[in-house]
């Protein structure tokens, strides 16, 4: 006899008014037009905080806050839209607008392969806290390391290919120099997010 799955919980925008519980008296092109709103502040959400930006000698990657930005918007908006964000957001840094890191746009650089790993990382993290994966400060960071994580697997291939280096020569100037930020990162979600729960409340919510 199997099981059935557990629903999919609401995530933080669905606390805004006219998301859940009461989504069904919103009309749809109403609907439509939160989330399209929705998805545009988050895209110029991973775009702005992205700025904030440190170069390093001894790498062609930053150090940025684009990862934390990734982190929030995936799990505030949840798996389809905290990827339609970063895939508007990658879009206008193609297009030529300077959303990346520093101030930069197109693809040929060396650390574009990381703002590609932001849309799946985002996806992720969105589907895990429509599980309650934002919930608790444990669950949370450990979300966080794993769609983390994601980054890395577009990102230090990208890398490789465009620097034209081995995997492991990758990992020391594109992974190793980070994992401190990145756990920093991790615990301030994990800090931030369940504490926005508490502040909210779980509106809608199934325990």
């Amino acid at each position: 006899m199997s099981v059935p799955a557990a629903a999919p919980r609401p995530v933080l925008a669905d606390l805004l008014p006219g998301g859940l519980p009461r989504a069904a008296a919103v009309p749809r092109s109403r609907a439509r037009l939160r989330d399209a709103a929705l998805v545009l502040g988050g895209a110029a959400l991973v775009a702005g905080i992205g700025q904030v930006a440190v170069p390093l000698p001894f790498t062609p990657v930053p150090l940025t806050l684009g990862t934390f930005a990734v982190l929030l918007v995936g799990a505030a908006l949840g798996p389809a839209r905290g990827a339609l964000s970063i895939a508007v957001f990658l879009l206008a840094g193609v297009a030529g607008a300077p959303v990346f890191a520093d101030g930069t746009s197109g693809a040929a650089f060396a650390s574009f392969g990381y703002a590609v790993g932001y849309l799946p990382a985002a996806a992720l993290l969105g589907w895990l806290a429509r599980r309650g994966g934002d919930r608790s400060p444990w669950r949370t960071a450990l979300a966080a390391v794993v769609s983390t994580a994601v980054v890395y697997t577009v990102g230090v291939p990208w890398l490789m290919a465009f620097l034209g280096i081995g995997l492991g020569e990758a990992l020391v100037i594109g992974v190793a120099p980070f994992l401190v930020g990145d756990a920093i990162k991790a615990i301030a979600a994990a800090t931030l997010l369940p504490s926005a729960w508490r502040v909210l409340g779980e509106r809608g919510a199934r325990r």
